[in-house]
């Protein structure tokens, strides 16, 4: 694993924007192709085994919580443990989610947090960085098969004949970027799509149904919209009772909470794959995160030397404690993995990377290779 300074590609913003990605430049550069990181084969293939691991690892928890009634630790109330239970028994398919890992080639991946409701740099990780790969490393590979498993994913649901719709909050052009990304996809893969935002979804009460702007029924919501979000609107105690398929399914709840890191650790202590968590303070290092938060909001760093705090609008429901390890440092740039699963298969990875060792909604982006 090495981080390589390269030249970026003339007019590249131009390259970016011709496949639906505007938001390459925030508040600054987030797109990064002036640097890159180059991978063994070998490389890839431990964290490929990683991600494989750990979505297993997952799956066998949420079949835990569900089986031993471990919903406690996690803040859900018993009315959403009964949709995530039947949602989980119905076998609900799930389209995607991201795991981040620490890693420096040397030692073994381990797991951050999974992001397993409302990933997103989806869209850079997948065809962004693929075109970068295909104009400047033309003879190398990359470890991204994000698109082509998205398709067939796709093309797997067993969904109504009925319009497909993708949602979004109406703020954010990262968002809006992820899920029209995705609403291609489904376009490709043979779906009547329709996007609209979070505030435009309706309910009918004469037919206890969700509805479009025009009334039209929604049978099947994609929502880039958390899921503990969702059950605080004034229309979440009503997701139980409509005919609506939600991606994703309403069991991720479970995995969408980073109490899952004491459990994971609980069920399954000294896995190569996880870092040591609890509900209650470690022995220093370690880390504080809330059960909810994300984007590197509200992370609590404490260590010998002191504690770094993160500012967010999150940590009323309760934190969680990890082991602090330090990720790798390249000349005071720390890169954290974001490897996806797409379906039920490692997919591919991008690397965000920043001057800080917490992980932030500005931190960069940066291609890879091997």
């Amino acid at each position: 694993m090495e981080r390589l300074i390269v030249t970026p590609r003339p007019h590249w913003q131009r390259r970016c924007e011709h496949v639906g990605f505007h938001f390459h430049t925030l508040e600054g550069p987030y797109w990064d192709e002036g640097v890159c990181y180059r991978f063994t084969p070998q490389e890839i293939d431990e964290l490929e085994a990683a991600t494989h691991d750990l979505h297993q690892l997952c799956l066998e928890l949420v079949d835990q919580v569900i089986r031993r009634d471990l919903f406690a630790p996690l803040g859900i109330s018993a009315e959403y443990q009964a949709l995530c239970t039947h949602s989980w028994e119905q076998q609900e398919p799930s389209l995607y989610g991201r795991f981040d890992l620490i890693y420096d080639g040397v030692h073994p991946p381990k797991m951050l947090e999974y992001n397993a409701d409302t990933p997103t740099s989806l869209l850079e990780a997948s065809v962004v960085q693929w075109l970068w790969l295909e104009d400047t490393h033309p003879t190398a590979d990359q470890f991204n098969s994000i698109h082509e498993q998205l398709l067939a994913t796709f093309h797997g649901l067993d969904l109504s004949p009925d319009t497909l719709y993708f949602a979004s909050v109406s703020e954010s052009p990262e968002d809006l970027g992820t899920v029209e990304y995705l609403r291609d996809v489904a376009i490709q893969a043979g779906f009547q799509t329709q996007h609209l935002y979070i505030d435009q979804l309706g309910w009918q009460s004469e037919t206890q149904e969700f509805v479009d702007l025009n009334n039209h029924p929604i049978r099947t919501l994609f929502k880039l919209y958390p899921w503990e979000w969702l059950i605080q609107e004034e229309f979440g105690p009503l997701l139980a009772q409509a005919q609506l398929r939600l991606i994703e399914p309403a069991w991720k709840m479970i995995l969408s909470n980073k109490g899952i890191l004491p459990l994971l650790w609980e069920l399954f202590p000294g896995h190569p794959q996880l870092l040591p968590a609890a509900f209650e303070p470690l022995d220093l290092p370690y880390v504080q995160k809330p059960l909810f938060s994300r984007e590197g909001a509200n992370i609590r760093l404490v260590t010998q030397q002191g504690a770094y705090q993160t500012s967010g609008p999150y940590g009323q429901g309760g934190f969680v404690y990890q082991k602090y390890q330090a990720p790798p440092n390249f000349d005071g740039h720390y890169p954290v993995i974001g490897s996806w699963i797409i379906g039920n298969q490692p997919a591919g990875m991008g690397i965000r990377e920043d001057h800080n060792p917490v992980t932030s909604n500005t931190s960069r982006f940066i291609p890879h290779f091997f």
